[in-house]
């Protein structure tokens, strides 16, 4: 079959025309790839970047994770996935057995394997994984949406981890893809506002294109223009960080208003926090994100894109075949949205 496969610890990978296809065990499932998203970990998995490493790939590996498509096979131990299922996969291969898994902690998995790092992936034409990491797609959802329900996912679970966000005063750090999807969450569930901060002037039109107010934390000071957002307070209620940039993360933490939240979804790596300041005095609640709560946060989903009240698909910009992965890593630099691989493309 073909597929991409990072066989090597160097910047590239590699397109392969004559891959093995694979064969599903008694307790997989085989999947015909509709579409699969390339994510900012695919990039820096591609550029071998000091990101790309801290992801500690299992090389040679086909990568891809944001996926969906079609059962092709079912392997002898399968039951209530039948072949032509459409379904979307979740990324996080949980063990089940662990004390998080059987305490309904599943995205908390000690022994979790992650698609397309430790377990070929989806930038293939075919892929294998446990039928436990399938979600049945609703007939009103698509492959486009589908594919995305993985980033998406995120975003919602990123909401889940905030008390309420009726009424509040948000701020979305970082107006990358989950960033976006966080803006259209917030406002869906009753945000009053909501700011987006972005240093890119092609991701800020994005989010004032779904009706944020914006922020360039280059010019302007980030924590003043929350407190105008949020008069007789000082700061937003809620804060997500989704940039993942270090950089952008103490004047996020400043923005916050005593005794609000703030919820990291992208990962900064080590950065310093005066605990004393912002956690014990100021009250700051401060939690993280991991995944998606399986499968709570995939049904939450499914609803809100099946019923029309949330829009996945005007993310995507582009769509390429198997054999133009290179030049989509590339349009990933640019004035570029969601990236769709999809096999039958070529």
């Amino acid at each position: 079959m073909r597929a991409i496969v990072k066989r090597r610890p160097e910047p590239g990978m590699d397109y392969a025309a004559d891959l093995p296809e694979p064969v599903a065990g008694e307790d997989e499932v085989l999947i015909a790839v509709a579409a699969t998203s390339i994510c900012g970990v695919d990039r820096h998995v591609h550029e071998w970047d000091a990101a790309g490493q801290a992801f500690v790939p299992n090389l040679p590996v086909v990568p891809g994770h944001e996926t969906a498509g079609t059962v092709r096979a079912v392997g002898s131990a399968v039951a209530g996935i039948a072949v032509g299922a459409r379904v979307a996969l979740e990324s996080h291969l949980v063990c089940h057995s662990c004390f998080q898994c059987r305490t309904g902690a599943a995205h908390l998995c000690v022994d979790q394997r992650i698609l397309g790092l430790s377990w070929d992936g989806a930038f293939a034409e075919l892929v294998r994984v446990p039928a436990s990491a399938c979600f049945p797609l609703p007939d009103e959802v698509g492959f486009d949406s589908a594919a995305l329900f993985e980033p998406a996912g995120v975003a919602v679970h990123a909401t889940q981890r905030a008390d309420d966000l009726a009424g509040a005063c948000v701020l979305v750090s970082g107006a990358g893809p989950i960033g976006l999807f966080v803006i259209q969450l917030a406002q869906l569930f009753g945000a009053r506002c909501v700011l987006a901060s972005e240093v890119n002037p092609y991701r800020r039109a994005l989010a004032e294109r779904l009706g944020a107010r914006t922020i360039d934390p280059t010019v302007e000071d980030l924590g003043a223009a929350c407190r105008r957002a949020a008069p007789g307070r000082d700061g937003v209620d809620v804060a997500f960080e989704a940039s993942g940039a270090a950089a952008a993360l103490p004047a996020v933490l400043a923005a916050v208003r005593t005794g609000g939240e703030l919820i990291t979804v992208g990962h900064p790596g080590i950065v310093p926090v005066d605990v004393s300041k912002h956690i014990n005095v100021r009250y700051v609640t401060w939690k993280g994100v991991f995944g998606r709560r399986i499968w709570d946060t995939w049904e939450l989903l499914a609803g809100l894109v099946g019923s029309g009240r949330l829009d996945l698909e005007w993310i995507v910009t582009h769509h390429v075949g198997l054999d133009e992965f290179d030049r989509a890593i590339e349009l990933l630099g640019s004035d570029a949205g969601k990236i769709l691989v999809v096999p039958d493309r070529g």
